[in-house]
């Protein structure tokens, strides 16, 4: 096939013309809000998080090319649509790994490629649910994620941020696949409601990202509960909280000198009290 092939995939195109999908094509103002609403987010937050920022771009460029799609809709205009996507699911993913499990990067990006050969695989072997089972390991990676953040304390509200997430992003699905379903009923489809809901689902996830982001130099223990730099994870306390240790650190507080000096007054006494029992004095 060649790549100015027409691309006929959805309930409400019924032509090649360049607004045979005016609702499917204008939908796509939501990824462009998105992204406006997280780059907000991110100005407020006064922080050079550039991976937030760069995925804030890939989000309004996942709204300019599956405009172009949907009004193009060739296959060559397909990767307009499909690469930005790719991008953003791949790039969250590595960002997710570094981010909320504190991975290395070397460890991240390996795992990161695994998960997009695992997708591909998906995408090649199994059919069906009319496209959208190249969308159900990213649903996945969401839930799994969220699933293991839960148990971490510090890292609830994120993993509530991805479960949110991944809650929006199974209904978007749904209306994704049922669109070549409802053509004869309702020829505008249900496709426009994929644009819509996934334009909150990127929202969600870069809120999520930009909000719960875990501190420069911090690691996440088993447990996920020292939340103190200073605290064991068996929940004692570190070298660095006790009041002994910090005093002797530090050269003491307030009052520590004369507190020593009446130490080694009292100590002499006792001394003196010895001596005078051992020549029999007292």
């Amino acid at each position: 096939m060649a790549w100015r092939d027409p691309v006929i995939d959805y309930c409400e195109r019924q032509g090649h013309g360049f607004w045979s999908e005016p609702v499917n094509a204008l939908t796509n103002i939501a990824f462009l809000l998105a992204a406006a609403a997280a780059f907000a987010l991110w100005r407020r937050r006064r922080e050079t998080d550039h991976p937030a920022l760069a995925l804030i771009v890939v989000t309004a460029l996942v709204g300019v090319g599956s405009f172009i799609f949907h009004t193009v809709a060739t296959r060559g205009a397909m990767l307009f649509d499909v690469v930005p996507i790719a991008v953003f699911i791949y790039g969250y993913f590595l960002l997710a790994l570094r981010r909320f499990f504190c991975l290395g990067a070397f460890v991240s990006t390996a795992i990161t490629l695994l998960f997009a050969a695992a997708s591909y695989f998906v995408e090649n072997t199994f059919h069906g649910l009319h496209g959208s089972v190249s969308y159900l390991p990213a649903l996945g990676a969401m839930i799994c994620f969220a699933a293991l953040l839960w148990p971490r304390t510090r890292r609830r509200q994120t993993a509530a941020g991805l479960a949110l997430a991944a809650l929006v992003f199974a209904a978007s699905l749904t209306f994704r696949t049922m669109d070549g379903d409802v053509c004869a009923g309702f020829p505008l489809g249900t496709h426009f409601l994929w644009h819509i809901l996934n334009a909150c689902v990127l929202w969600l996830l870069l809120r999520t990202a930009m909000l719960h982001a875990e501190p420069e130099g911090s690691r996440l223990t088993i447990s996920g509960d020292a939340e103190a730099e200073g605290q064991r994870p068996d929940g004692g306390v570190g070298e660095n909280q006790r009041p002994d240790v910090a005093r002797e650190k530090i050269g003491g507080g307030p009052g520590e000198a004369r507190e020593k000096s009446v130490g080694e007054q009292h100590g002499i006494a006792i001394g003196v009290v010895h001596q005078r029992k051992n020549d029999g004095r007292i």
